[in-house]
């Protein structure tokens, strides 16, 4: 395709997304203007300055931390009334608290993010270099906003009888007892549905609907124990806080196998497929 045809076929994908008219108050959005609002809100993230940008994330790694709060109280109090595996299957009831608390907040989260920041580049209205650098600030924001949560959690929980350092330690071992293939694709998997999460947030239209959603995405990647690298990052930087058998090579190899991971869902099966069926139909019709 010449340079010329590609500005063509540019033209008409915003020409087409312009079009994308609101639906009737009744109505489902369609794909278009799904897509349109999904870029437009992309663009915002990228107007936003640096400090902006980091103290929106690093917010956003703290809050995540109230759902490890309620996931080590949780299975503290299921210890000895159920077995381990019921027990870990449970805290999905608690494990959205946290994402609800960072997005109706409108914090800056990398998973849910990576989908939104990404289609502004296919639409060619922002570069791979201002994503990658974009992506390096709210995830470098969100590590430390959950090394600080986890850190004080440590401590807090212990005193609080909340929890101790064993369910500390077990919950850290749990995330991380697997091999890196798995973790790779059960983070790829996690991914894709908080990139779905953040397109199908768009097609609704109030609070309550936005709450249920993060509830029931969040709630099924947590009941099939996938791998969430900002959450991740909490439970196993936690565990490093206590004695247990994890290395600091355990934690580095988790965090980026997950944040690579995370970043291929979000980016491949929600962006890129989306985004792709959207100018296919444009093509053809």
């Amino acid at each position: 395709m010449t340079k010329e045809e590609q500005e063509q076929e540019q033209e008409q994908i915003d020409n087409e997304l312009e079009n994308s008219k609101p639906s009737e108050e009744n109505m489902a959005k369609s794909h278009g203007e799904i897509l349109k609002q999904q870029i437009c809100e992309g663009q915002e993230v990228y107007k936003k300055s640096t400090v902006s940008i980091l103290l929106s994330s690093f917010t956003a790694g703290l809050e995540i931390g109230f759902s490890y709060l309620l996931l080590a109280t949780l299975f503290f109090f299921l210890h000895d009334k159920v077995s381990t595996d019921t027990a870990f299957k449970m805290l999905s009831f608690v494990y959205p608290v946290g994402f609800i608390m960072v997005i109706v907040g409108q914090s800056l989260l990398f998973t849910e993010q990576t989908s939104l920041l990404t289609l502004p580049v296919l639409n060619k209205k922002q570069t791979v270099g201002n994503l990658l650098k974009l992506w390096g600030f709210v995830i470098f924001g969100n590590l430390l906003g959950g090394w600080a949560m986890a850190a004080v959690l440590v401590w807090i929980g212990p005193e609080l009888h909340l929890f101790n350092a064993e369910t500390v330690s077990k919950i850290a071992m749990h995330v991380t007892d697997y091999s890196t293939w798995v973790i790779l694709v059960s983070a790829i998997l996690a991914g894709w549905l908080m990139g779905l999460l953040s397109w199908v947030i768009s097609s609704s239209k109030d609070t309550i609907s936005r709450i249920f959603i993060i509830f029931m995405i969040t709630a099924v990647l947590s009941f099939a124990g996938l791998h969430h690298s900002i959450v991740g990052n909490v439970e196993v930087f936690a565990g490093l806080l206590v004695p247990s058998e994890l290395t600091f090579g355990d934690y580095a190899s988790f965090q980026g196998i997950a944040l690579l991971g995370n970043a291929i869902g979000g980016t491949v099966f929600v962006a890129l497929l989306k985004y792709r069926a959207f100018v296919t139909n444009i093509k053809y019709d």
